[in-house]
């Protein structure tokens, strides 16, 4: 068992961009049973009662699809918008572009998550999801989208309150080779690859040391 995260990271950074990667919620379902393992493992009940949401602006390659700039970041490329449990775990990634505001994008993540944590109320979120976002949400799904503020006082880059756990989970992420940058062409495929990216990683975890 030790070996089997090893083995993983060297398929998932050598998988093709094809239809069986990003058949239909293959491996978010997988993504979803690791998730729950660890949970349970820590002592946590199977289904979060609060969550963190963040996006992270990626480059894309020669591989084609569709791509926006991200001005606040300056990056020309893609966005994986991802909502994690308080230990960082995936609960849900939508691949969209770059240009398109978190407080936009936010809401097809939102809708991917509804009916599926019924525990979950309260989604923590930084300023650039401030607006008409926090009613849509509470109307919506009856979610508390609670945005935490950098201090005015504050110059500079801050960690705010919990901001780190999505943060770290982004940290995770980038260790997988294919997602360093945006390498598919596909939607799917895209998505998929943020759930291998995951298992990989919660593999690790939950493999004896």
């Amino acid at each position: 068992m030790a070996h089997v995260a090893p083995r993983f990271s060297r398929v998932a950074d050598s998988l093709p961009p094809s239809s069986a990667v990003s058949a239909p919620g293959r491996w978010e379902r997988i993504s979803d049973l690791l998730r729950l393992g660890l949970r349970v493992r820590a002592g946590r009940d199977v289904c979060p009662s609060a969550a963190i949401m963040d996006s992270q602006s990626v480059k894309p390659t020669e591989a084609g699809g569709p791509h926006g700039h991200d001005a606040g970041k300056k990056i020309s490329g893609r966005k994986r918008h991802i909502t994690v449990d308080t230990m960082g775990l995936l609960l849900a990634v939508v691949v969209h572009l770059a240009a398109i505001q978190d407080r936009d994008g936010a809401k097809p993540v939102l809708v991917r998550i509804a009916g599926r944590f019924p525990r979950l109320k309260l989604i923590r979120a930084d300023g650039g999801y401030a607006g008409r976002l926090v009613a849509w949400a509470q109307a919506f799904g009856n979610r508390v989208l609670r945005i935490v503020k950098r201090p005015d006082s504050q110059k500079g880059f801050a960690v705010l309150p919990r901001g780190w756990v999505v943060e770290r989970t982004s940290g995770w992420l980038g260790r997988s080779g294919r997602l360093s940058k945006d390498y598919e062409a596909l939607e799917q495929t895209r998505e998929a690859m943020v759930h291998i990216g995951m298992i990989q990683s919660m593999l690790r975890r939950l493999a004896p040391s």
